[in-house]
Order: C-alpha cells, then structure tokens, then sequence
C-alpha cells in the first residue's frame, strides 16, 4: 500500500497544472496592464489632440 501512495503521480500532476495555469493568469494580467496603460496614452493624445494642445 505505501509503495501504491508513493509511486501515485496523480496529486502531482494536479498540481502542476494548477501551477502552469497561475503562470498563464500572470502573464495575462501583466500584459491587459500594459495594454491598458498604452490605451490610456492612446486616448490622451486623442483627446489633446481634439481639444487643441
């Protein structure tokens, strides 16, 4: 039975999945961030623009 608990590979692989897909969320929520903040230039210049400055 001991061998049976320590050859199971199945909690491991659950967690390594659980680990690639919070690596994944990170790097979406950094790059939405970045593109955030380039849209809100984007949209400054535009308005600037509009308003005459």
């Amino acid at each position: 039975m001991m061998r049976q608990l320590l050859r199971d590979e199945t909690a491991a692989t659950a967690i390594e999945y659980g680990l690639i897909a919070a690596l994944i969320s990170l790097a979406c929520v950094i790059a939405f961030e970045m593109l955030g903040l380039n849209l809100a230039d984007v949209f400054n210049t535009i308005t600037d623009a509009m308003a005459g400055r």
